[in-house]
């Protein structure tokens, strides 16, 4: 990030306020990350953090469902839809400021993928999933070490949700041989 001098700093601040206003509402305008986070703080009034969640969650089942009807759906393209959806988990965190959200949703987002998908998965050859069984594992040990920094109430809550992603994880054998050599837990202890 470029660092202001601080003699335009003192002009900056000397300048008119309708001046202002415009210079600040042009560049504003040109970082989407920072416009959708005022809209969430300024026009929602930082309420509608579950309601984004909720509905973030929706999109995810929804498109997660659709892809189970494609013949030419493979582990590759699970990836990429994984990827692509950890994409707007991260857009919602970084909007909202929602840990437990980050936290809930990947639960899901993993453990959805595998429920829909598993069928696809057993009839691909394990080599398939070379690309796809270190991203899943990778980003459970991840998410299992945020939930570790939540709110016990909260991680209370979300015990059911991380005890079905690992028993996915353990249950694939492209992804229970990893998830043994990174020491990941069959059961998640609150």
């Amino acid at each position: 990030m470029f660092k202001l001098d601080d003699n335009l700093k003192t002009a900056i601040a000397k300048m008119p306020v309708k001046e202002k206003d415009k210079l600040l509402l042009r560049l504003v305008a040109k970082d989407e990350k920072l416009v959708n986070r005022l809209i969430f703080e300024l026009l929602e009034g930082g309420e509608t953090r579950d309601e984004r969640a909720e509905t973030l969650r929706k999109e995810m089942a929804a498109d997660i469902t659709k892809q189970k009807k494609y013949d030419f759906f493979s582990p590759g393209y699970l990836l990429m839809t994984m990827r692509f959806w950890n994409a707007r988990i991260a857009e919602h965190v970084q909007t909202t400021k929602d840990k437990v959200g980050e936290v809930s949703l990947t639960f899901f987002l993993l453990a959805e993928s595998f429920r829909v998908h598993r069928p696809m998965l057993d009839t691909h050859p394990t080599r398939r999933s070379d690309t796809l069984a270190p991203y899943m594992v990778k980003r459970t040990e991840s998410i299992l070490k945020k939930a570790e920094k939540i709110h016990e109430d909260y991680r209370i809550e979300l015990r059911d949700d991380a005890q079905t992603m690992l028993d996915h994880i353990w249950s694939f054998p492209p992804t229970a041989e990893l998830a043994a050599q990174l020491h990941l837990p069959r059961h998640w202890e609150i």
